[in-house]
């Protein structure tokens, strides 16, 4: 049982003991700035830049050779990172690639496992996923000639802020052939019992893949436990790879010989991919799945954030993120309550992700004043302010000043500057 006090002290306290605190110096935070943004887009550190800024080093000096240098060895960098992000979801490092998008990677896993009959057709998908998940899901339903509203079966939550694991294993009857979820709800932070889905949909011989956008990076996950058939994830949240950086894809390894539904050359075996044949011959792990050349400016930067998670432990962050989240939920109860805040987030740490979901009917105009003030969080519509204290570089002071502030906005009605239309990026 955690035992908090209200006090500043007992915040600087607690960064004292904090075991990550270095951490924090190794980033890009903006002076005045309390950045609780990192569940959308994490901050820069030093250590990503410096794989960067190498890179581009190796470009200059070495022209067309950083694919096959050997002091360089772009050729097999996907290799490498896959090597690195493994640990993160315990899985083999032959399981997992890094490419493209975490839509396209969604794509490419329905394209390979979406395999419907006539008698087993349909999708499981929950309502309260991040939609690029679903406009896959429906594309894909279309390319193979079904509607939407026949094949994609939506599972609606019970209170729309949390998914219900069994009414998912109620819906998994004898026509349907795949289910997609994610791993943490990004609105309200809540972690799904992958293992406890993934056991009844292999029980039943569907197909079960998962987002791990809003946890990986937070949220230490056992895939050889879970053994998922596929899933996804982007890099630019938790892991800190920079705006848009290159996504990640595992593939779990009794597909191997399935092969990817979407090929590409650079998913060819290595041996003869220079043979340059017209005949696909797909790698026999989960590099099958690359495709296009890959961007190595894109991927660099992921390998200074990873080398930096090996570094500090992914149950170190893990420990960290739940008490911190805990923390700010205890000034939440003690101080902000009688303002009119909540959070929608799960108490249970075997259900919460890295964010706490602050919630407030005036929640847009709050959100503006708050960035008025120097705090970056993010709004989602209707009520929603997520904060993410980012282990890495959010502290235990950082928190108690941002409710602090909060408190301020709410007491000299600040807010009340600020319209409540809310902007294109919200």
């Amino acid at each position: 049982m955690r035992k908090f006090e209200t006090s500043k002290q007992f915040a600087i306290d607690m960064d004292n003991k904090d075991p990550l605190r270095s951490f924090k110096e190794r980033f890009y935070v903006k002076p005045g700035t309390i950045y609780m943004d990192g569940n959308s887009l994490g901050l820069c550190s030093r250590d990503a830049e410096r794989y960067l800024l190498e890179a581009l080093e190796n470009w200059k000096t070495h022209g067309i050779d950083v694919w096959s240098h050997p002091d360089v060895n772009y050729f097999l960098y996907q290799d490498k990172l896959g090597e690195l992000t493994a640990p993160l979801i315990n899985a083999k490092p032959s399981e997992v690639t890094i490419c493209t998008n975490t839509t396209i990677n969604i794509h490419k896993a329905l394209a390979t496992f979406y395999r419907p009959t006539k008698e087993r057709y349909k999708i499981i998908v929950d309502d309260l996923n991040f939609p690029t998940d679903r406009y896959a899901v429906d594309s894909q339903v279309k390319l193979h000639g079904y509607s939407v509203e026949d094949a994609v079966r939506v599972v609606r939550s019970r209170d729309g802020k949390n998914i219900f694991e069994d009414d998912m294993i109620e819906a998994m009857t004898d026509d349907v052939c795949l289910i997609l979820l994610p791993s943490v709800l990004y609105r309200s932070s809540y972690l799904v019992d992958m293992k406890k889905i993934a056991d009844a949909a292999r029980a039943k011989g569907i197909y079960v893949g998962f987002d791990l956008s809003h946890s990986i990076g937070s949220v230490p996950h056992d895939f050889s436990r879970i053994q998922p058939d596929f899933a996804v994830w982007c890099s630019y949240k938790y892991l800190n790879g920079g705006p848009g950086a290159i996504a990640g894809l595992y593939i779990n390894e009794k597909h191997f010989k399935l092969g990817p539904g979407l090929a590409g050359w650079h998913g060819n075996k290595k041996e003869t991919q220079f043979d340059l044949n017209q005949t696909f011959e797909p790698s026999e792990y989960a590099g099958a799945w690359q495709t296009g050349t890959q961007p190595i400016f894109s991927m660099a930067p992921i390998e200074g954030s990873l080398r930096m998670f090996a570094e500090a432990g992914l149950e170190n962050i893990r420990a960290k993120s739940l008490n911190i989240t805990a923390y700010l939920m205890y000034l939440i109860d003690e101080k902000l309550r009688k303002y009119g805040f909540s959070y929608g987030n799960p108490t249970d740490d075997e259900r919460r992700g890295g964010h706490v979901a602050l919630e407030h009917d005036d929640a847009i105009r709050i959100n503006k004043a708050l960035k008025g003030r120097g705090v970056v969080p993010d709004f989602r519509y209707p009520n929603v302010i997520r904060l993410a204290p980012i282990a890495f570089y959010v502290s235990y002071e950082d928190v108690f000043n941002l409710v602090d502030i909060i408190i301020d906005i709410m007491e000299t009605k600040e807010y009340e500057k600020y319209d409540g239309n809310r902007g294109t990026v919200a």
